[in-house]
């Protein structure tokens, strides 16, 4: 397994939730971190508690809207400029829109696949070049096991990992051979504040899967040997609720 400690890695989504966890957990590994949320406050506090978790690490973070290109050019530009280098990119924002196909409003159809997809490829699309400087680096898009299927009144959402699932995997076939690992997670039911209001689960953290559960799979998955990469991983519930 190798160390990570002195790495740098970027994540999105980073306010709270499965950003937040994996941050913490890539923190304890002495990783520096850029943090990207749409809420000023939330990266405040992380900020300070991970400065207090681990003071030998840098941390920049940026306010953005990873569905608006311009606030990405931004974002990606402040933290690289702060870090001077990016190893890691983790692509974790989203949101949830759940209706009937003829009920969901198109604006908010569009938001989902602004934010789910756009939002994913505009930070690659920043991001790639800086990490092909380092000559290695891996970039990790959490998708979502409703990406693998469709379910009613889950059009958007489901599409919307579908088409990351698909994204990942072209971007991981393009640039392998640059030595670096793209992969796909996907997660089934995760207790984070999206779910809960959807009513997805009760958080009962003896059945349901935690943030804390993915951001282990993510660190070592990053810990293994440079020769070797995950592609696409399932993360599953063994007794969900």
């Amino acid at each position: 397994m190798q160390s990570l400690k002195g790495k740098t890695a970027v994540i999105t989504g980073a306010g709270k939730g499965l950003g937040k966890a994996m941050a913490i957990a890539l923190a304890k590994e002495g990783v520096h971190l850029g943090l990207i949320s749409r809420t000023t406050t939330e990266l405040e506090s992380l900020q300070k508690e991970l400065n207090s978790l681990n003071p030998e690490i840098n941390i920049a973070y940026a306010t953005a809207d990873v569905g608006n290109y311009t606030e990405v050019i931004l974002a990606v530009a402040l933290i690289a400029d702060a870090l001077k280098t990016v190893d890691i990119l983790i692509n974790n924002a989203g949101i949830l829109k759940m209706g009937g196909f003829l009920e969901l409003p198109v604006a908010e159809w569009e938001a989902v696949f602004r934010i789910n997809v756009l939002g994913t490829y505009y930070m690659v699309h920043e991001v790639l070049p800086l990490i092909l400087k380092q000559g290695q680096g891996d970039i990790i898009n959490i998708a979502s096991t409703a990406g693998l299927k469709g379910a009613a009144n889950m059009s958007a959402y489901g599409a919307s990992k579908a088409a990351v699932i698909n994204l990942t995997e072209s971007l991981m076939q393009e640039v392998r051979k640059s030595n670096i690992r793209v992969t796909t997670v996907n997660p089934s039911t995760i207790a984070t504040d999206m779910t809960l209001n959807a009513n997805f689960t009760d958080g009962n953290v003896e059945k349901v899967l935690q943030p804390e559960d993915l951001a282990f799979l993510v660190v070592n998955h990053l810990k293994l040997p440079q020769r070797a990469f995950v592609k696409e991983v399932g993360l599953w519930s063994t007794n969900p609720s």
